[in-house]
């Protein structure tokens, strides 16, 4: 166990995360996953935690995370009757097939292979969110039959390769095929419950050296890090929502796509030991 001084120091760094991940969301309307797993990854390796499971800790317990965050967002749109149920019922299949694919994935491949993989993915997220355009479209529907077949499965297998809900994929996908940005970002709180819970309950399951895991992990969870994140994510969330009604949010989302592209190369970096 480690002394206190470490503790409070853990505590400390990730009450700060939970406050900046819940001030982004409720700003930007981007999930937290895509800010707290490079920094789950940063304060774990500060604090002296390691080895070659560093990458699984972080994206089990961003997930964990995303459970009570997207239950708790899909509740809220849903009341403003925002959801579009017959997507999330339809693509749930799917998207549960390739969570559980995800963490069979991620349980395999070493750190520094998620690590390039979060590299990858988060710098494409972070060039549309940087280039994208809202009048951009591949199609007037959501995709059915085949194309719903492939692109359900990849949407929960990705996310859970980055440790991160339904927004940065769903939001897009869904923007891209016609549906209404208000409708997306509803609905795509649904796909984040789909895609953490039967991943989690993987990751629960997932035996890591107890020798390199911080303190009350239990599998992959830490379970520190995710009361402290829920904690703060509930109180700073709404402050992001405030500022998002009190300024235009499109500057932002610019200087948060170039953040997350040098977050992104950050990881790459790392990830080929430079």
């Amino acid at each position: 166990m480690p002394d206190a001084m470490l503790l409070t120091q853990m505590l400390l760094m990730l009450a700060v995360i939970g406050a900046v991940a819940g001030v982004l969301a409720g700003l930007l309307g981007v999930g937290g996953g895509i800010v707290l797993v490079p920094a789950f990854f940063y304060a774990f390796q500060t604090l002296g935690y390691g080895g070659d499971q560093l990458m699984q800790l972080c994206l089990a317990t961003s997930l964990a995370t995303i459970i009570v965050t997207s239950l708790r967002s899909v509740m809220s749109h849903h009341k403003k009757g925002a959801v579009d149920w017959q997507i999330l019922r339809s693509w749930a299949p799917g998207i549960v097939v390739g969570a559980i694919a995800g963490v069979l994935a991620a349980s395999a491949l070493r750190s520094t292979t998620l690590q390039g993989l979060f590299g990858v993915l988060a710098l494409v997220i972070g060039l549309y969110l940087g280039l994208g355009r809202s009048e951009w479209r591949l199609g007037e529907a959501m995709p059915k039959g085949a194309r719903r077949l492939v692109l359900s499965p990849l949407v929960g297998f990705l996310s859970v390769l980055m440790g991160i809900g339904g927004g940065s994929f769903g939001v897009p996908l869904m923007s891209l095929y016609n549906t209404p940005i208000h409708r997306a970002v509803a609905t795509a709180a649904g796909f984040g419950v789909i895609i953490a819970v039967p991943s989690v309950i993987g990751f629960l399951l997932l035996p890591i050296d107890p020798a390199v895991r911080p303190p009350l992990t239990i599998g992959a969870v830490n379970l520190v890090a995710f009361g402290v994140v829920i904690a703060m994510t509930l109180v700073t969330a709404p402050w992001g929502v405030r500022l998002a009604h009190a300024m235009d949010p499109k500057p932002l989302k610019r200087i948060f796509a170039v953040f997350l592209i040098a977050v992104a190369l950050n990881m790459l970096r790392k990830a080929l030991g430079y």
